[in-house]
């Protein structure tokens, strides 16, 4: 691949929009399978440098130059210091909540501006979606006031003085260790919640399902937690978010997310990319190399090891299974995800480091070392709390609190405009345009290359299960219409719109479809939404439903996940069987006609 220029497809972009929708899906599923979205390396190069140089020395620099450990050049002084480690993860909360760690750049559809987080956040009278705007008070509503920008801002700056002000403090009944003040760190905590409370989109970008715990158990240390205490609950912290993304792969979806993810690292060799599919270019699902890959190399390793380092008093053993954990974040880290979650993998393979190498459970450290052993079975309960309703109600809760990260079982969606309705949503107050503007104004593509590069997207959600049933009931709406529409894949729209997505179909479901409708005013059949929830882990079925943005939901229904990993992401037999549980007694549209 050239490392200025894309890998385009090799057609001509006009000729490939003038094919059928299904027959575009599967000439980019097909290239998709070799190429990835075909970026060009000089992005991935940016991505790389931001992380080494923002993330990794701007992390390392700020927490070793603000705290009595050595220098930022000496490792050996520093790897095993836990104010290192707070000051890390602060760095990385930072980064994340202004918006320049992971679902940043053109990777994640912010092509032009690269940056959504904070110039969305700390603007007054954008979207923001409460979580509970019914139930929590003085969180209705979903515009962004002047209030929401200062609680955002102050919560940005409470990591940064937490890091840096809070360096320094040697903990009561800690034995001399040096800590970031608890007092600081709970502060970061609960201006964390509040904000989330206010608007869930900033406590997920902040990814506080993963670094809420750690501020909390930062906050008790030396009053309520001894420093061993402090260490097992990190552990415990850290195994948990492994051992519950581990349970929710053991799915039918998860074999369907490796290979697009593999064929889209841009390091990775075509031999490997290709051997991940059954038989190229007629049959596009996983092969058994793939199945080994997600369920053996992925969801076993990730359940197993993890257990092994907690509860291993073999320092060989401990080792050993540090350095697989090590090299499972950086395989990750190498393929460039969508949702570019770099920062994130690259700090929990140094705190796979710290906790376990640097605190050895044959060291004192081990879960039969903690002080108040009734507190350890709260503490656990309450970490999988959300995990185990997520997986049995994933309607409750969106799937990052779940530990559904990279699963493949993902609330999805696909928006659908009528010719012209796509560019309304410019009237938004945003400081990002529609992706397909950015493309032609910002970066100067051709009208028809633009659409040909959104339309990659669709290629890409085709190869994964909730993508067949997706285009199913679009296809089932639409009727004769479904060719006219421009369908767009919605956690890009959504970036636009609120400026950050992470796969997590919760952001843009029928609360954003409305808050968007209350501003904009489509007229019925202008924007059409079809939305699926994940899948239950007691169930076999998802449920979906269809939204028209100016009627409200006009139809509910499942699918069985059977039906949908079985067939090729193009539906060469035809829309997936789909079970209608509900149709709006008013509004009822099949084929192209409304009655």
């Amino acid at each position: 691949m050239p490392f200025l220029t894309p890998d385009a497809p090799p057609v001509d972009p006009a000729e490939l929009l003038a094919r059928p929708r299904q027959e575009r899906i599967r000439f980019l599923a097909t290239f998709w399978t070799e190429y990835g979205f075909g970026t060009p390396k000089m992005v991935h190069t940016i991505y790389i440098v931001k992380l080494l140089v923002l993330h990794i020395g701007g992390g390392i620099a700020l927490a070793t130059l603000t705290s009595g450990v050595g220098g930022p050049l000496d490792v050996g002084q520093w790897w095993d210091q836990p104010v290192i480690y707070q000051k890390l993860v602060l760095w990385t909360l930072f980064l994340e909540l202004f918006g320049i760690g992971g679902t940043w750049g053109p990777l994640a559809a912010h092509f032009k501006p690269m940056t959504g987080g904070i110039a969305y956040w700390a603007r007054p009278d954008t979207i923001r979606l409460p979580p509970w705007p019914g139930k929590v008070p003085f969180t209705a509503g979903d515009n962004r006031s002047v209030l929401d920008v200062l609680l955002y801002l102050a919560t940005l700056a409470s990591f940064l003085v937490a890091a840096v002000a809070g360096s320094s403090t040697t903990i009561d009944g800690l034995g001399g260790v040096e800590m970031v003040d608890p007092r600081l760190m709970a502060v970061s905590a609960a201006l964390l919640v509040l904000c989330g409370l206010r608007d869930k989109i900033l406590f997920l970008a902040a990814r506080g399902e993963q670094y809420l715990p750690i501020l909390l158990i930062s906050s008790l240390a030396g009053s309520v937690l001894t420093f061993v205490d402090f260490v097992v609950a990190a552990k415990l912290v850290i195994v948990i978010v492994w051992v519950g993304a581990a349970i929710s792969k053991m799915n039918a979806h998860f074999e369907n997310v490796v290979p697009p993810m593999v064929s889209n690292a841009p390091f990775a060799p075509r031999l490997v990319k290709r051997a991940h599919y059954r038989s190229l270019p007629d049959d596009l699902r996983p092969s058994r190399f793939a199945w080994f890959m997600a369920h053996v190399l992925g969801t076993t390793a990730e359940l197993v090891v993890p257990l092994v380092l907690l509860l291993s008093t073999s320092w060989t053993i401990t080792l050993l299974a540090v350095g697989s954990m090590v090299l499972f974040h950086l395989f990750i880290t190498q393929t460039f995800p969508l949702a570019v979650p770099l920062e994130w993998n690259i700090l929990f393979a140094y705190i796979t480091v710290f906790l376990f190498a640097g605190h050895f459970a044959g060291d004192g450290y081990g879960v039969g070392d903690f002080s108040q052993p009734w507190m350890l079975p709260v503490f656990v309960a309450a970490l999988v709390f959300f995990p185990v309703l997520g997986n049995l109600r994933p309607d409750l809760v969106s799937f990052l609190p779940s530990m559904r990260q990279y699963a493949g079982n993902w609330a999805s969606a696909t928006w659908a405009f009528a010719p012209g309705a796509e560019a309304k949503l410019n009237q938004l107050r945003k400081p990002a345009k529609n992706q397909i503007d950015q493309l032609v104004e910002g970066m100067g593509y051709p009208a028809d290359v633009a659409e040909m590069t959104l339309q990659m997207t669709l290629g890409w959600r085709s190869m994964h299960s909730q993508g067949r049933g997706l285009f199913s009931v679009m296809q089932d709406y639409l009727g004769e219409e479904y060719e006219t529409y421009s369908l767009r894949e919605a956690e890009f729209c959504c970036n636009s719109v609120i400026g950050w997505n992470f796969g997590d179909g919760h952001l843009h479901d029928d609360q954003l479809i409305e808050a968007i409708q209350r501003r904009i005013g489509f007229a019925p059949g202008e924007f059409v939404v079809v939305w699926v929830e994940s899948q239950p882990i007691h169930k076999k079925t998802q449920a979906y439903f269809v939204m028209d943005a100016a009627l409200g939901i006009v139809e509910r229904g499942t699918w069985l996940v059977s039906d949908c990993v079985k067939e090729q992401p193009w539906l060469p037999n035809g829309p997936i069987p789909t079970t209608v549980t509900w149709r709006h007694p008013q509004h009822r549209r099949v084929l192209g006609v409304t009655a």
